[in-house]
């Protein structure tokens, strides 16, 4: 079955459920102050589109793309659902963010994940992309906890 990728407004049920297991994902898997995940209220911030993808009638994943700057994007809120995994969900979604952030005339995408075996799908779904750990950006600060990645896109 084909992937559908819509622009969500975050105010259907299965996408905050989907929210609380990624939050709560994080919060297994960091100490609280490493914990940089966007909750539904903070994702509705105008310089951040947001995505939800489903297979049928399913809710199966979703990420946000966040202005930083004119040129500079980050990736946001990256899940994929527990049942759903390892079916190219996440991989899909990567493509279509960059899709559009090249679309946007960015420059570079970035991003935050944790260093914990529970983020390694994560780290190694970016390297494959061509994302490389970078210094912090934005917000961020040097955390033991937390890996800062970032992908120059080609004009």
């Amino acid at each position: 079955m084909e992937f559908l990728i819509r622009q969500d407004d975050l105010k259907g049920p299965e996408i905050a459920a989907l929210l609380r297991a990624h939050l709560d994902h994080a919060a297994a898997h960091s100490p609280p102050a490493s914990i940089h995940a966007l909750d539904l209220d903070r994702l509705r911030a105008p310089e951040i589109t947001f995505w939800s993808v489903w297979e049928g009638g399913d809710l199966v994943g979703c990420g946000a793309l966040k202005e930083l700057a004119a040129d500079h994007g980050e990736i946001k809120s990256m899940h994929t659902a527990r049942a759903h995994r390892g079916k190219g969900v996440a991989a899909r979604l990567v493509a279509h963010i960059l899709e559009v952030a090249r679309a946007r005339g960015y420059r570079r995408v970035s991003l935050e994940t944790g260093t914990m075996d529970g983020f390694a799908p994560a780290r190694a779904l970016y390297s494959r992309f061509g994302f490389r750990v970078c210094p912090p950006f934005a917000q961020y600060r040097e955390d033991p906890n937390s890996v800062c990645m970032t992908l120059v896109l080609n004009a």
